[in-house]
């Protein structure tokens, strides 16, 4: 490989959301963490040339936007995903969770419900009963260690009155990457009875070989028109901490009141550094990306494989998508509390507790397994060693 994955960079005392707060969040400052999902790999080269480059100007006033940086986005899109964006569609915002909290805000009316399917990203709960709309739960059925959409269940929340849906594609935590025989049986549902989706994209390029992300607002104008797709290259190039989302809107409309609750908000300027990395990243990063696919591959194969040797009382669901692995432990202790005390006093190792992703969510643990092999290694081991004192 002509990039080096398995370089260790050292984290700590930088001010790391992950890596300082072990103490504070865990209890302990020796923990590994391996759960907020940013990864632990230097981003693209060509990010970080132009990010110096940028600094070096220094006067760090107001930016725009470029056409450069436009093209650069429509050609990624394009290019990777078969999807035409037009740069009129595109709106910049801090974050996906922010496009989504305006969005239901927007899009429906207070004490209206939204449906999410869980176990799901726990701050789509957030965005729901924080504006004030109410939660229209519908869990995704597990078929053959797969999880799958409930389309009758779905049918049944639409029926009932609710229009607006939470889409989370590929899903968080559960790894898949909806085929589009499956987001097209969605559509007509959204379509009879005039939902509108908002669509968490944000891990489309983090699809595992051998599967393909769809964009639902590619499938057809008609579900364009009633689609808000939120996504960012910030998962893709391990640049949450630029800020740096978007999202297409096509149904002008709806852009146009999209646009104007960001200027009301003053959320429509473009922070000083992100025209420039993110034109390097979607320009220059995409064989840097390949590279980390098939790294990726390899540390879920590696888990999978470790799991199944040290520990096969747990079981891994193998991921389609993202850098998160999404593991059923019920057979190795019974509560929440028990595997948070396994994993933060026991094996010094935080994964994520799986109920904060919805009820459906408990008895699991994710793991973001985005990081050297050598340390997904060294946290295995600890997870195993400490859990083999549950095993009976």
């Amino acid at each position: 490989m002509k990039y080096n994955f398995d370089l260790v960079v050292n984290r700590r005392n930088t001010n790391s959301y992950k890596w300082d707060q072990t103490k504070q969040l865990f209890g302990d400052a020796d923990i590994l963490p391996l759960w907020v999902a940013d990864m632990d790999f230097e981003s693209p080269p060509a990010v970080k040339e132009a990010l110096i480059k940028r600094a070096m100007q220094g006067t760090y006033g107001y930016t725009i936007r470029s056409s450069e940086y436009e093209a650069a986005i429509v050609n990624w899109f394009a290019r990777r995903h078969g999807w035409s964006l037009e740069p009129a569609w595109l709106a910049d915002v801090p974050g996906v969770v922010t496009a989504l909290s305006l969005a239901i805000d927007l899009c429906s009316a207070p004490g209206e419900q939204v449906i999410l399917q869980s176990p799901v990203y726990n701050p789509f709960y957030d965005v729901i009963r924080l504006n004030g709309r109410k939660i229209a739960e519908s869990p995704l059925i597990i078929n053959n260690g797969r999880y799958e959409m409930d389309y009758g269940h779905l049918e049944q929340l639409m029926k009932q009155g609710a229009k607006t849906m939470l889409l989370c594609s590929p899903h968080n935590p559960v790894g898949r990457v909806w085929e589009r025989e499956e987001l097209q049986k969605l559509s007509e549902l959204c379509l009879k009875y005039n939902v509108l989706i908002i669509s968490d994209e944000i891990h489309c390029d983090l699809v595992l070989p051998g599967y393909k992300h769809i964009p639902f607002a590619s499938l057809s104008e008609e579900i364009a028109a009633q689609t808000v797709t939120a996504t960012a290259p910030t998962k893709t190039f391990n640049l949450p901490g630029l800020q740096s989302s978007f999202v297409a809107i096509s149904n002008r409309e709806l852009k146009r009141r999209f646009d104007d609750r960001l200027k009301m908000l003053s959320l429509h300027s473009m922070p000083y550094f992100n025209v420039d990395a993110v034109t390097a990243a979607y320009n220059d990063g995409e064989e840097w990306l390949d590279e980390l696919l098939v790294y990726l591959q390899g540390n879920v194969q590696f888990a999978i494989d470790y799991l199944e040797r040290h520990l096969p009382q747990v079981k891994a669901i193998r991921p389609e998508g993202t850098y998160l692995l999404w593991v059923d432990y019920r057979n190795l202790v019974g509560s929440a509390e028990e595997i948070k005390d396994l994993m933060f006093k026991q094996a010094k190792v935080a994964f994520t507790e799986g109920s904060i992703y919805g009820e459906t969510g408990l008895g699991y643990i994710r793991i973001n397994y985005a990081c050297p092999r050598s340390v997904l290694h060294e946290a295995l081991e600890r997870f195993c060693r400490a859990a083999q004192t549950k095993v009976r």
